[in-house]
């Protein structure tokens, strides 16, 4: 069912950064919106690069807070994996969840279960426990993105800028997928000074464990 590979191409124009799709397969990755008691909405930079039934899937790390912000996310796509932050109103949100694209697992927690909040040694032991190749969290909401131990590990920050106890002032950001069989592209969007700058990282999962 995930044999249609998605491909980004990303160009730029005078009137701000525009996402291509070619018919492709896409992953949203995305965050501690925290709407609308830390922030109204998105900000509509980001709103207006995410295009309805281009983006195949969407992961949520949780803190969405309310149904209405669920329920954009649905008119993105159908398939909506969504992980409970500890101020979601919908408590049926799973705690953890593992979700298999070809050959690569993907497990997502939202990240208050791990002590200290985003500790990678924490992180790492919740990814083996999980038994899965990528680790999508979230709850410090301040992006980033490594490789440990043959394994990556990716928290896509907040995507409005909603403060944290760890972060008074955030970079809003989010990121997509590309996943090629074994190798995934990541692009990270970061609103900064009311610009989308873009990043783009690749992480490729050993022979060994394909």
């Amino acid at each position: 069912p995930h044999s249609r590979v998605f491909c980004l191409s990303l160009h730029r124009w005078p009137s701000g950064t525009h996402i291509y799709y070619f018919h492709r397969m896409l992953i949203l990755v995305i965050g501690d919106l925290h709407i609308p008691h830390r922030s109204f909405d998105l900000p509509p930079q980001f709103k207006k690069l995410l295009v309805p039934n281009k983006i195949q899937h969407v992961f949520v790390t949780g803190n969405l807070c309310t149904k209405d912000v669920y329920d954009y996310f649905r008119t993105l796509t159908s398939d909506v994996h969504v992980v409970k932050g500890e101020f979601d109103e919908n408590v049926t949100y799973p705690e953890e969840k593992v979700v298999t694209m070809g050959s690569i697992k993907f497990a997502l927690i939202h990240g208050h279960q791990v002590v200290p909040w985003g500790d990678k040694e924490s992180l790492a032991m919740q990814l083996r426990r999980m038994n899965a190749d990528v680790l999508i969290s979230g709850h410090t909401h301040e992006f980033s993105a490594y490789s440990y131990d043959n394994k990556f590990f990716l928290n896509p920050g907040s995507a409005t800028g909603a403060y944290s106890a760890l972060q008074p002032q955030t970079v809003p950001s989010f990121t997509l997928l590309d996943v090629q069989g074994s190798r995934i592209v990541i692009y990270v969007y970061q609103l900064i000074d009311n610009q989308v700058k873009v990043l783009t990282k690749e992480w490729t999962k050993p022979a060994e464990d394909s």
